[in-house]
C-alpha cells in the first residue's frame, strides 16, 4: 500500500481538478461525471510524469510533506489540462461546416 497512496492521492486530485477546470472553463465542461473521470486519468498521467522527471520523489520509505503536496499538484494540473485538451478536441471536431 506505500506505493499505492501516491498515486490515489494523484487520481483524487485528477479529479478535483478535472472538475474545477470543469466549472472555470463552461465552454469545455463535459458534466461532472466525465469531468471526474478525465481529470482522474490526467491526474494519473500528470503525477507520474512527474514522477518520472524526480519532482515528486519522497527521500525516505514514506510520504513527506513535500511529496503529497507535488503529488496533489501534479494531479490536480493533470486533471485540468487533460480536461482542457478533450475539451477543446470536442469543440474542434464537434462543429460543423
Amino acid at each position: 500500500m506505500g506505493n499505492a497512496l501516491p498515486l490515489i492521492i494523484q487520481l483524487i486530485s485528477g479529479a478535483l481538478g478535472g472538475n474545477l477546470a470543469g466549472s472555470l472553463m463552461k465552454k469545455l465542461s463535459l458534466g461532472s461525471v466525465l469531468n471526474s473521470i478525465i481529470g482522474i486519468l490526467g491526474g494519473g498521467l500528470g503525477g507520474q510524469i512527474l514522477n518520472s522527471i524526480g519532482a515528486a520523489t519522497s527521500s525516505g520509505p514514506g510520504l513527506d510533506l513535500g511529496s503529497i503536496i507535488s503529488n496533489i499538484l501534479g494531479g490536480g494540473v493533470g486533471g485540468g489540462v487533460v480536461l482542457a485538451i478533450i475539451g477543446l478536441l470536442k469543440q474542434a471536431f464537434g462543429k460543423k461546416s
